[in-house]
């Protein structure tokens, strides 16, 4: 060879398998094969798709894609291929899948929150063990990257805190109820109807899909090893338009929040609190403006200060573009022979909910006559809770059971009056237990709405 000629060796090629053919994995497919060329020169090999394992090779698919790569047999894809994606959901078959990549040094890329959550240290252990790759960045918030600026951007930093915005179908109907004044029950049947709710919406409705990747996120933010049953879950089934309604009147709005966030725990130091509720959060807030079925995380950092990140949190192409960047960056460092390692560094103590400290939104439906509001103060001084704010409305039942302001008739003491109040931050159990007892006051006729209150 003459001096200074180059050898241009042909590009290495790597057997990517697909695992699972629906609305995300039928996107990801597409852009293998319509955009080879371009991946092949952004990560330094052609990644070649030797197969989509599915249910049934005959069933009809949005996306039209060669129908020789279908199959059934998931087994043999994952035992012929360098690069496995998982996107089949659930727990089983998948984890068994992407431990048998694992083991045989296979990287995988995965947007399986449920699993991640329920058994991610297992399978982050066996990456580890083996030298690959586990990537998710899809298992979070969709097309959002908020997994690689945690693990990477982060890393040098401490993250105190991570709220995030992280189910479309929740953001949605909250996000119409706030607009519309309907309530929860006519809003879920609206979003069935426009394809944001499943049939069946219990995961998304009751907080248990944002409770997944909650989960997800605290690993990583923190560390350590957090699990779904690590994480305390309330869903927005109690969420009325008179919430609704109340929260408007004080400059406020109602989101989804997973909230992560690091807490004393005593003589161990630092402890993770991880849990996902309804919260009221100041219209000034930048999550608050997160509409429709957009998601956004927000994270608290020592040095970095506040970040947010925001987009489109789910659909098959959105989440598709997350997909594919694990991939060319699971490729570039199988070529570079240098994976990224996926475990945890440190277990941090589970620190529960009654240690951690926050605000309340209280409403309340009282007697209306003298002395009403002292005896329900009283309860918040008994067990140290400080008031910020309250609003009181009077209503007065007379003839057949029509309403009248008590002010506009000149007569308080005949109805009842609407009572809500906002607290100074408290630790929740001295909450909880200030909820307790103002129920068993006889003046009070009901507890109408709890809900915990961020950002101010």
């Amino acid at each position: 060879m003459a001096e200074g000629s180059t050898l241009t060796e042909a590009p290495r090629v790597l057997r990517v398998a697909l695992l699972g053919g629906g609305t995300v994995g039928s996107q990801v497919a597409r852009i293998l094969l319509d955009d080879a060329e371009a991946l092949a020169a952004r990560a330094g090999a052609r990644l070649e798709l030797v197969g989509i394992a599915v249910r049934n090779v005959d069933a009809p698919r949005d996306v039209e894609l060669p129908r020789e790569l279908y199959t059934t047999d998931a087994e043999s894809l994952v035992a012929s291929a360098d690069l496995v994606i998982e996107l089949m959901g659930g727990i089983e078959p998948a984890r068994t899948h992407i431990i048998a990549a694992l083991r045989r040094g296979a990287s995988v890329v995965t947007g399986n929150k449920a699993l991640l959550a329920q058994d991610g240290a297992t399978l982050f252990d066996e990456a580890d063990a083996h030298g690959a790759e586990l990537n998710f960045e899809a298992a979070v918030a969709g097309a959002i990257p908020i997994i690689r600026p945690i693990r990477e951007s982060l890393s040098g930093d401490r993250i105190t805190r991570v709220l995030g915005i992280v189910n479309g179908t929740t953001n949605f109907i909250l996000d119409a109820m706030d607009t519309t004044g309907a309530q929860f029950e006519d809003v879920l049947a609206e979003a069935q109807r426009l394809g944001y709710a499943e049939a069946d919406p219990t995961a998304d409705v009751e907080g248990l899909d944002a409770a997944a990747k909650a989960a997800i996120l605290a690993s990583l933010a923190f560390h350590t090893r957090v699990t779904l049953e690590d994480v305390r879950c309330e869903g927005i089934t109690g969420v009325t338009a008179s919430d609704i309604a109340a929260a408007q009147d004080a400059g406020m709005t109602i989101k989804l929040l997973a909230i992560a966030e690091l807490v004393p725990a005593g003589a161990a130091g630092d402890g993770v609190s991880v849990r996902v509720h309804p919260t009221l959060l100041p219209a000034k807030h930048p999550l608050a403006a997160v509409r429709g079925a957009y998601n956004a995380v927000f994270v608290e950092a020592e040095n970095a200060g506040a970040l947010m990140f925001y987009g489109a949190g789910a659909g098959g192409a959105p989440t598709a573009s997350a997909i594919m960047g694990d991939v060319v960056t699971t490729a570039r460092r199988i070529i570079a022979g240098s994976p990224g390692r996926a475990g945890t560094t440190r277990t941090l103590p589970i620190v529960g909910l009654e240690s951690v400290t926050t605000s309340y939104s209280i409403g309340l439906e009282v007697a209306d006559e003298p002395g009403v509001l002292s005896r329900v103060a009283q309860v918040f001084a008994d067990h140290g809770v400080s008031i910020e704010t309250m609003r009181q409305k009077l209503e007065q039942k007379i003839g057949r059971g029509d309403v009248l302001s008590a002010a506009e008739e000149g007569t308080p003491g005949a109805g009842r009056a609407e009572l809500r109040f906002v607290t100074h931050r408290a630790s929740e159990a001295a909450l909880a237990a200030t909820v307790a007892d103002i129920k068993n006051l006889d003046v009070v006729e009901s507890v109408t709405s709890v809900l915990r209150v961020e950002g101010i």
